[in-house]
């Protein structure tokens, strides 16, 4: 599919606020509402746009989050893949690069549920090694997680 300048802007629009009304985002882009409704539903059929979800407010955000970057024995992937999927405080996990395999972004709400999601990570089977990274504050955001 073809992405113009204007879908780019109206990307951007929708990220800003997906939940603007279509009428707004038409006098933004200079557009008639029923072209801003046909190119987000073709964006939408595409794939060029997933879908669209919810952000958490500052409120609902738990106070701790951390990274942590896992390196795997060989072969153990899906079985760390798995574990990692059954722990509800595990938001992210992304394959990387260099000398760690996983990158797992995760939430606590007290420095104790922190230390032991961590201690399970650590000690899953296939876990070779891990290094956590506390976030201590947040300097720029413009995914909203």
């Amino acid at each position: 599919m073809q992405i113009d300048e204007t879908d780019r802007k109206l990307i951007a629009a929708l990220a800003e606020n997906a939940r603007a009304p279509v009428a707004e985002l038409a006098r933004r882009l200079d557009l008639a509402r029923t072209t801003v409704q046909a190119r987000i539903d073709r964006l939408l059929a595409s794939g060029a746009i997933a879908g669209f979800t919810l952000r958490r407010g500052p409120g609902l955000r738990p106070p701790l989050r951390a990274t942590v970057l896992i390196s795997l024995e060989p072969n153990e992937a899906a079985a760390v893949l798995s574990r990692l999927k059954a722990m509800p405080e595990v938001e992210t996990v992304h394959t990387t690069s260099g000398r760690f395999d996983f990158l797992v972004s995760l939430t606590a709400g007290t420095t104790e549920a922190l230390d032991i999601s961590l201690d399970k990570i650590v000690e899953a089977k296939g876990v070779r090694s891990s290094e956590s990274l506390i976030h201590l504050s947040t300097k720029i955001d413009r995914v909203g997680r």
